[in-house]
């Protein structure tokens, strides 16, 4: 397990104002993928969140490359996960004295990245 810790670069946003959900439909796009490809899919997204998955993205990038030395071109997303972090509570005023909650959800966002390391694979022999 100790050789596992070394080989991966880790970035962690931590409450960002976002809700879990809606931040894990932009993570399972980007899952697996290299790093620069994941970059190029989240400036092209919609949603306002992506702005801040981007930034975490590019902070374990300059992680991996500052002190892993790793190569940038070798990079891939080994794993992208979200947690709940605080939520704010605030209250509306509604009809007949009463009121209903609203609640503001924040997020820890957790980006892993690892080299992709391509070893030759050997034929086993032929199809014909």
């Amino acid at each position: 397990m100790k050789e596992n810790k070394k080989n991966i670069a880790k970035a962690v946003n931590r409450n960002v104002r976002s809700s879990p959900r809606k931040v894990n439909v932009l993570l399972k796009n980007i899952r697996g993928k290299k790093a620069d490809i994941a970059i190029r899919n989240l400036s092209f997204a919609r949603q306002r969140i992506a702005f801040e998955i981007k930034k975490t993205l590019q902070s374990a990038i300059a992680n991996a490359e500052n002190n892993q030395q790793y190569d940038i071109d070798k990079l891939y997303i080994k794993e992208a996960y979200v947690g709940k972090g605080i939520v704010l509570k605030r209250f509306r005023a509604r009809a007949k004295g009463r009121a209903s909650a609203i609640k503001k959800p924040y997020s820890n966002l957790t980006i892993i990245l690892s080299e992709n390391i391509k070893q030759k694979k050997e034929l086993h022999g032929t199809k014909s």
